[in-house]
């Protein structure tokens, strides 16, 4: 789906099942063990309503196979005794909670944080006329960070839904604060779909002066 110049894109980041399901991702997350999959069901949630709004949804995924590793990912997985995730055609590369629909873009990432690693991701955007991004997906503190990183030194608007992420190594509450006070994210959650559907004002002159 094509959004008019200005417009928002929902961007649904590596929700699959090694990261949000089953016992390997529970094992893996040091939180609250009903916190991946109400994530996910949350993510789930935004999706939904943003297809009904007309917000594109764009999904992008992550496959770990060793062959599409660099030595250094290598090095760091075999020094610190890490096994790969969501490998090519596995259950843990599926999708968790939502299905991509027919027309909608998904883009793959191998072996790397970064969605606009993934190759077509920021042409589909440009193209699409998107200037702002609502991020979902996992995790708060490795892609969804690295993605918004990315999209706000090319020139991108962002928002982050809370209650649609969570952070792996950090507290949740502290990567929010790093986004916000760094890329100028705007924080909300899924049930402000008039916000997150919407680019953040810029403030007037005066309210900049005064920050």
């Amino acid at each position: 789906m094509s959004a008019p110049p200005g417009h928002t894109a929902l961007v649904v980041v590596d929700l699959q099942n090694d990261f949000c399901a089953g016992p390997a991702a529970a094992a893996r997350y040091p939180g609250d063990p009903t916190r991946l999959p109400t994530v996910a069901a949350n993510t789930a949630q935004a999706v939904q309503a943003a297809r009904a709004h007309g917000t594109p949804v764009v999904f992008v995924r992550f496959l770990g196979d060793p062959a599409h590793q660099g030595a250094s990912w290598r090095h760091r997985d075999a020094t610190l005794g890490k096994r790969p995730k969501c490998l090519d055609g596995s259950w843990g590369a599926a999708f968790t909670a939502v299905t991509p629909q027919d027309g909608e873009a998904v883009f793959t990432k191998h072996a790397c944080f970064d969605a606009f690693l993934s190759p077509g991701f920021e042409r589909h955007l440009v193209d699409s006329g998107v200037q702002h991004l609502a991020l979902a997906g996992v995790f708060a503190d490795v892609c969804v960070d690295s993605t918004a990183r990315t999209a706000f030194q090319k020139g991108f608007h962002i928002t982050v839904l809370a209650d649609c992420t969570a952070a792996l190594h950090l507290p949740d509450d502290s990567v929010l604060a790093f986004m916000r006070r760094v890329y100028g994210a705007r924080v909300t959650t899924r049930d402000q779909l008039t916000v997150w559907t919407r680019i953040p004002e810029t403030p007037a002159p005066e309210q900049q002066e005064r920050a």
